[in-house]
């Protein structure tokens, strides 16, 4: 296994190889010092936010394949102490040192300041329309609402002129604690004449309350005009148009408090100003701080008021949780607090973690309940399983086609090789890392693995006996183990059942009638089942194609015990791998052996390591060498003449054609990525379903950009380009046709 280590600003990285999950931390320092130079004293190791101390293993910190470790050099703190001349705060020239008192002269200057701005205010204030300490409406030019409001100085904007468009008004807002300097077009009279439903006509501009957002709930308040006004026994509706600007409008709205309609002032009209708090006040949007009761002081509730008694008394007993943020009273607790705590950090019992787990700075990493519990916290044997590779993670995940889906791969030739199960998971032909048979009892099964670990198995290459899984104690962490009870007809053995075109028996099995008609199920042979099988590949995992159940019946094998065993046969229209026809097709398309990502350079690493160790003096290269400088040649994809019909027609992405032509040379795995690379759908990161080529020559999934017209976002989801609200969903026909030909079923589920 490796990892790569790399430094904190990121400028340098190096790969560490030769490691295993049972390796210690301080042998890792070891290698860490001869690839960066730093002394494994001053290393400081960090892996997902914990720093990793000596004494422990890299499985400890669930550290996998290809994992980036980060490295901090510790260093020591310069001893040079600092001259007084740098830091003598009297060089620095104060007003102290010229004789003048600060205290007292800025007294003197904010008298100055005030007298100034009275002058000022006596000037300006009868200029406008609208006194000192008048009540009025101001408007917000972002929302197009009007909001309760109160003058609170009268200032101008130019001292040339004295008319009243030159003069501005400090404005403070009853209800938010802001104030706005407003122009007098964005001010008016508070309104006060609240309208009676028989004075209100159609064609009238008045003021209303309208929620935008959610027309069922209070709003804010608009002017509007109205459109139509309806009036039933116990009904009343009252249709308006609102205005937000003077080139914006929103139309039909139904206004919901229909009993709270005023009349809009017009300036200079009202005989005595508003002045007095004694004025209608307008009820506003205000959602409640608690939308569990609304704010009801009689009601208990567990998330204002105590979480334990939901009661909304005692504050100064209440304490609040500085994690989730709930209230608990100190006598609900279990056990009850006395006093209050003198920390200033408090956490509920809801949040508060087991002291003995929680890691502090400096501290050794502590281990966990579930990992004290395995075998291999308390085995004393150094055999390490796969090398690191037994129980590594997936690094991807296939996303072409969903996880149950039935049938071949689109993009995976028969002949495909990979060195590990992982990688046969990432390209979704077999998902599971270890179980044999992937699938569901309900539903089928999808793939299989040979492997030969049953010693009933048969395999005749387009025919095999296959059997079923179960009847092992694989307890005490084992991986393998002999046949110790009967095999039961349930989970993936009523998966392979149900693939079988014929009735399920659970008794005495069943055989098909035409075995052409079941379920295709993905076939992949392990190097392991080479002890059983002639048809196994010499190393890694090989994709032999769609095989197709015949019967299952069960038996008493070779242990004594019960086992269900099932007959495969081979329905693939590619030829299989092990045939000339087979050998040649792999030879073509260039199908070798695929390695995880950085496999070849550590293992590379690792011989030449050995080597050094062993001072030989002639090296013989390795085949992992052979495999990273000798060019193979690989035969060129031929595309068909309908693929390159279609590439032709579709102008719009001739740019992208012409990129994955040039691949055709690599073979036909890159050329299929390289598609998948250029064609994929940022918002979904697969490859497009109904594909949707803008104005700015993007690809994107047609449901995608309609989730983003949905959301009101016309532009580009690429490069921001503005597409425009009527901009036109057309599906590109000749792009979907050519996906559609070179990955079959990859829309299915999507």
């Amino acid at each position: 296994m490796w990892v790569q280590v790399r430094t904190m600003d990121g400028k340098k990285s190096e790969q560490v190889d030769g490691l295993s999950k049972l390796t210690k931390i301080e042998d890792f320092r070891e290698l860490v010092m001869e690839k960066f130079g730093v002394e494994c004293s001053l290393q400081r190791l960090f892996f997902r936010g914990k720093q990793m101390e000596d004494g422990h293993s890299l499985f400890d910190y669930n550290v996998g394949l290809n994992d980036i470790i980060q490295l901090l050099e510790r260093r020591s703190m310069p001893t040079e102490v600092v001259p007084a001349s740098k830091t003598d705060k009297h060089n620095i020239p104060s007003d102290t040192d010229s004789g003048i008192d600060t205290k007292e002269n800025n007294t003197e200057m904010s008298k100055v300041g005030d007298e100034v701005l009275e002058e000022q205010n006596e000037t300006y204030k009868n200029q406008g329309l609208y006194t000192i300490n008048q009540l009025i409406d101001a408007k917000d030019e972002a929302t197009g609402a009007w909001f309760e409001a109160k003058v609170q100085n009268v200032l101008n904007q130019s001292s040339e002129s004295s008319s009243s468009s030159s003069v501005t008004y400090e404005v403070k807002f009853d209800d938010y604690d802001e104030t706005r300097n407003l122009s007098e077009k964005l001010i008016r009279p508070r309104a006060r004449k609240l309208l009676e439903w028989d004075e209100i006509n159609v064609c009238d501009k008045l003021m209303v309350n309208y929620n935008l957002d959610c027309p069922n709930q209070r709003g804010f308040w608009y002017d509007c005009i109205v459109l139509n006004k309806k009036s039933r026994r116990t009904i009343r509706e009252l249709t308006v148009e609102l205005i937000l600007g003077s080139d914006k409008t929103v139309a039909p709205c139904k206004i919901l408090f229909v009993e709270e309609v005023f009349a809009i002032e017009s300036p200079g009209q009202e005989s005595t100003p508003i002045t007095n708090e004694d004025s209608i006040k307008r009820k506003t949007e205000k959602e409640p701080d608690c939308t569990h009761c609304g704010d009801n002081p009689h009601r208990k509730c567990k998330e204002c008021g105590c979480h334990v008694c939901g009661e909304k008394r005692a504050f100064d007993r209440t304490l609040l949780c500085d994690e989730c943020n709930l209230p608990f009273h100190t006598f609900c607790l279990d056990p009850p607090l006395e006093e209050l705590p003198s920390d200033d950090d408090w956490y509920c019992p809801l949040c508060r973690n087991d002291p003995n787990v929680i890691v502090t700075a400096g501290e050794k990493l502590k281990e966990s309940k579930k990992k004290s519990k395995m075998k291999s916290a308390t085995s004393e044997t150094e055999r390490d399983w796969g090398k690191g590779m037994a129980c590594v993670g997936r690094s991807k995940i296939c996303t072409i086609v969903p996880s149950n889906h039935c049938g071949p791969i689109p993009g995976v030739s028969v002949g495909t090789l990979w060195k590990y199960r992982v990688q046969v998971s990432e390209a979704g032909v077999h998902r599971p890392h270890v179980s044999g048979i992937h699938g569901k009892e309900s539903d089928g099964a999808y793939s299989i693995v040979l492997s030969g670990g049953y010693e009933d198995d048969e395999d005749d290459g387009d025919k095999f006996t296959y059997t079923g899984s179960g009847g092992r104690d694989l307890s005490g962490n084992k991986r393998t183990a002999e046949q110790s009870c009967d095999q039961i007809l349930t989970k993936n053995n009523m998966a392979i059942a149900r693939s079988c075109y014929a009735k399920v028996d659970v008794k005495h099995g069943a055989q098909s009638n035409d075995w052409k008609k079941s379920r295709p199920i993905r076939v992949v042979r392990n190097y392991k089942g080479g002890k059983h099988s002639k048809y196994s590949p010499e190393e890694g995992n090989r994709y032999d194609g769609i095989y197709k159940v015949v019967k299952y019946w069960p038996e008493k094998g070779k242990s004594g015990f019960i086992v269900w065993r099932y007959l495969f046969r081979r329905d693939d229209k590619e030829p299989a791998p092990w045939t000339k026809q087979g050998k040649k097709k792999i030879k073509e398309l260039g199908l070798t052996m695929q390695y995880p990502d950085g496999y070849l350079e550590a293992q590379k690493n690792a011989n030449n390591d050995e080597n050094e160790k062993q001072g030989k003096k002639r090296k013989r290269k390795s085949s992992i060498e052979t495999d990273l400088t000798k060019k193979k040649k690989l035969a060129q994809y031929v595309m068909s003449a309908d693929i390159q019909k279609l590439m032709k027609s579709d102008v719009e992405n001739h740019k992208l054609w012409n990129e994955v032509k040039e691949c055709t040379k690599e073979g036909q795995k890159v050329f299929l990525d390289k598609i998948q690379n250029l064609f994929s759908c940022v918002c979904c990161q697969d490859l497009v379903v109904q594909p949707v080529t803008t104005l700015c020559k993007h690809n994107m999934c047609k449901s995608c950009l309609q989730r983003s017209f949905k959301a009101e976002v016309y532009s580009c989801p690429m490069c921001r380009t503005e597409l425009g609200k009527d901009y036109k969903l057309q599906v590109n026909s000749a792009l979907q046709s050519i996906l559609t030909r070179l990955f079959p079923g990859y829309e299915n589920g999507r």
